[in-house]
């Protein structure tokens, strides 16, 4: 029954995480809607202050449908492992992608086809090779998880790392280096994430008829987990107004889902009951998706397609033959050259020179 009852929370957790991806990705588009409907009407613009959008039935359609997913998300984690619910997030990148090219009339591209491709194979070898055990069920075992001292190590480097950043390295590099504010992002998501996780198992207790509003490790989870996003939205939005939008996602993907997956391992040990064909499967899978956000967000600007693709393998191909052809032509007409020299200055050494340097041959007759 224990098992049955796993296998059940697993798909649970693996449905809410992809409704969640689905809502937040549409939410976009919904708000994008809203917005440019705004500037058609001449309304003042968000960017230069404007507030019209809280009269347009769009922008909040988008804006419930970004809460519906993040509580989906939320509740995903009670379910399933972290390291199944943080890398199917980029679904809700590629969401976006696939809706904004039918809505938006903004075009996908061959590189963003791939990556989306890609990013729906890596998020199905990551679902089939995830771990289907959950190992905690209540907050007992998890303040028992939150005291081992691997994990106490792990969250004192976190917060270490974090501040060095914070008041060391930001204040100098932040403006020209984007690897600083993602970072600090990065690291402290993965504190996070472990909060939503202990909140989500209260939840669950709450639900059941466990007493959980006495219990202190509740409210220290809740304002860690307020602490947390309020770091990570304000260095987030550094990033994003400095950087381009196109490198920041896709970097703070790989690191935040990174921080994620090394915090999971050590709090919660999901990778203690996978075999390993499962933990190269997962890794396979959390690399390929990378890949195609990377297709998907560093070449969006560049119009490539299958039929420019034809085109341009066609020209090359003709390039070369004619390239080919005129080489061929000039080292011809340049041995023909050559051997007429030798025939009109009748010098046998010739060839010999031409072979190892020296010139001695018919000369020292």
């Amino acid at each position: 029954m224990g098992q049955d009852r796993g296998k059940y929370d697993f798909y649970i957790g693996l449905a809410l995480a992809i409704s969640s991806s689905i809502f937040i990705g549409g939410s976009f588009i919904l708000k994008k809607k809203g917005l440019l409907r705004l500037a058609r009407k001449g309304s003042t613009r968000a960017g230069q202050g404007g507030h019209a959008y809280l009269k347009e039935w769009l922008w909040w359609a988008g804006l419930l449908s970004m809460g519906a997913g993040e509580a989906a998300n939320f509740a995903a984690y009670a379910f399933a492992p972290a390291t199944l619910v943080t890398p199917l997030g980029a679904l809700s990148v590629l969401v976006s992608a696939v809706l904004s090219s039918y809505f938006l009339t903004e075009r996908l591209n061959l590189h963003g086809k791939l990556g989306c491709l890609l990013s729906i194979l890596g998020s199905t070898t990551m679902v089939i090779h995830a771990p289907k055990e959950e190992e905690i069920s209540s907050l007992q075992e998890m303040s028992k998880k939150l005291v081992d001292p691997g994990f106490v190590v792990f969250a004192t480097l976190v917060i270490i790392v974090a501040l060095i950043f914070i008041f060391v390295v930001a204040p100098r590099h932040g403006q020209t280096n984007i690897l600083v504010y993602i970072t600090i992002c990065s690291v402290i998501g993965a504190l996070s994430v472990s909060c939503v996780k202990g909140l989500g198992i209260a939840i669950k207790d709450a639900i059941a008829g466990k007493s959980v509003v006495t219990n202190p490790l509740g409210w220290i989870l809740l304002v860690g987990l307020v602490a947390c996003v309020s770091t990570q939205i304000n260095y987030l939005n550094k990033a994003l107004d400095i950087f381009n939008t196109s490198l920041v996602t896709p970097i703070y993907y790989v690191f935040f889902t990174t921080s994620v997956l090394s915090c999971s391992a050590i709090l919660f040990k999901e990778w203690e009951h996978m075999g390993a064909d499962d933990v190269i499967g997962t890794l396979s899978g959390f690399l390929t998706i990378i890949v195609g956000i990377f297709l998907l967000h560093a070449f969006k600007d560049i119009s490539v397609s299958l039929a420019t693709l034809a085109v341009s393998m066609r020209k090359e191909a003709h390039v070369a033959s004619n390239g080919t052809t005129s080489n061929g032509n000039y080292e011809l007409l340049h041995q023909a050259n050559e051997d007429v020299e030798d025939r009109e200055l009748g010098l046998p050494f010739d060839s010999v020179s031409r072979r190892n340097g020296t010139m001695s041959s018919s000369l020292d007759h």
